[in-house]
């Protein structure tokens, strides 16, 4: 089986005295063993990154999940230093990519964070802390020092029938972990959701219209890819779209 390269966005931390570009494992290890891609970490450039040349490069791109939040100033909110951290950098990288992947027609999947930037990048806004609306469920993750418990499959969506990702996991009821501050507000124009949280939260969308596979989910997949039934299908789904993109671009090349 082909093992097509898929651009993977990173954050930027600083720590032991440099500051890194750097992607948590758990996705990288998703995308090569769960979607059958070779990952490869962008840095966060902005825009001294020539997209264009990067995508020619790729055939897949992975928005992943992160600690920080979105900065307000990107959909025009004004930041509040009790939603922090942001990281900017990363919004002027990755933002921009998706625009960039979406039009190219570049299977994209985004990731907590990622769900997040994409509806962002397409005109929508974001509450920063929804487990403060009236009635909400507390989305954050429970207090633990140990991965496996934070990541616990524990909350309920409901997939809408007839979506894409109905086609992957089926439509009902869906067990996942989901567990994130930020959230999405006002739904972005170009997107359409397709799973709800109990208490109306978002938690999927895809790209209306899309040339390709391009999901978005508010969970993470990529933690339980290696044993939870509907995990494995989101990234077995994405990785062959990859798969049908390279192959479509590489015939295309040969014809030339």
């Amino acid at each position: 089986m082909s093992q097509p390269l898929v651009a993977v966005t990173a954050d930027v931390r600083a720590f032991d005295r440099y500051v890194w570009h750097a992607t948590p494992v758990t996705y990288l290890k998703a995308a090569l063993d769960g979607a059958g891609v070779l990952p490869l970490i962008v840095p966060n450039f902005g825009d001294r990154i020539d997209f264009g040349s990067l995508l020619d490069s790729v055939s897949g791109v992975l928005v992943t999940g992160s600690k920080t939040n979105v900065h307000p100033r990107a959909y025009g909110d004004e930041p509040d230093e009790r939603c922090e951290p942001y990281d900017s950098e990363r919004d002027a990288t990755a933002i921009p990519l998706i625009r960039a992947a979406i039009d190219r027609g570049i299977p994209l999947l985004a990731i907590c964070r990622g769900i997040q930037e994409l509806n962002v990048a397409l005109g929508g806004t974001l509450v920063a802390e929804v487990h403060e609306r009236e009635g909400a469920h507390d989305h954050r993750a429970p207090e633990s020092d140990h991965n496996d418990e934070r990541f616990v499959i524990r909350q309920r969506v409901i997939v809408e029938k007839g979506t894409c990702l109905a086609a992957i996991t089926g439509a009902g009821p869906l067990a996942v972990n989901s567990l994130h501050r930020q959230a999405i507000d006002r739904l972005a124009p170009g997107l359409t959701a397709e799973a709800l949280a109990e208490d109306g939260t978002v938690e999927a969308v895809s790209v209306s219209g899309a040339r390709a596979f391009a999901l978005g989910v508010q969970w993470h997949p990529e933690y339980w890819a290696h044993k939870d039934v509907p995990s494995a299908a989101i990234f077995r789904a994405f990785g062959d779209a990859v798969r049908d993109y390279d192959r479509a671009r590489r015939m295309a090349i040969a014809a030339e």
